[in-house]
């Protein structure tokens, strides 16, 4: 346990059964545990396994590369249609975390062996990602602006047109381009 991650469980004011239960699972498995995004994650030869979060109607662990995982029991799901490759695995008692215990073992250390395998995830190219049309004429009528998007990452352009997607309204999703631009234009993502 590291003295770090401490705080996570100790101002906890749902889940704590939970998380204490979870925590001793992941451990037992032999990772190694780290505070990252302000949630215990766990690590294997410093590389990103399982992180344990709580949500208002359930908490759970989730698996960075759980679209690698076989998950013959069922129980991996996916956060939204938007999420490429990790997994959660959610728990709304105590009674249920520690029925699955057994199972959440194998996982992780299925989850250990894909890393150690260098297994990597087929993403969906930027390409596939749909382009909003507001977007879309803004970029063909400003060729400083499409140069700047092209040169971003593929994630910062995902997370960008996941953001201009995501608005029902046309003025809503012009509003949030007009937003981005001087970000895009100084190579910075959505969140930088």
């Amino acid at each position: 346990m590291n003295p770090k991650v401490d705080f996570f469980f100790n101002k906890a004011k749902n889940w704590q059964q939970e998380f204490e239960k979870l925590r001793t699972i992941i451990l037992d498995c032999g990772l190694t545990e780290e505070l990252k995004w302000g949630c215990p994650c766990y690590t294997y030869d410093r590389k990103n396994i399982v992180l344990i979060h709580g949500f208002k109607e359930y908490c759970a662990v989730l698996f960075f590369k759980g679209a690698l995982l076989a998950d013959p029991k069922g129980i991996l799901i996916q956060q939204t249609e938007n999420v490429q490759v990790p997994r959660q695995v959610r728990f709304t008692n105590l009674k249920e975390v520690v029925k699955l215990a057994p199972v959440l073992k194998k996982y992780i250390r299925e989850a250990i062996e894909v890393e150690k395998s260098g297994l990597k995830p087929e993403l969906k190219k930027t390409s596939e990602f749909s382009m909003p049309e507001e977007f879309d004429k803004i970029l063909k009528e400003d060729a400083a602006l499409k140069r700047a998007f092209k040169e971003l990452t593929p994630g910062r352009q995902r997370a960008y047109l996941l953001h201009f997607s995501s608005a029902k309204q046309s003025k809503t999703r012009v509003s949030r381009i007009e937003k981005a631009v001087p970000q895009i234009m100084e190579g910075r993502g959505l969140d930088d």
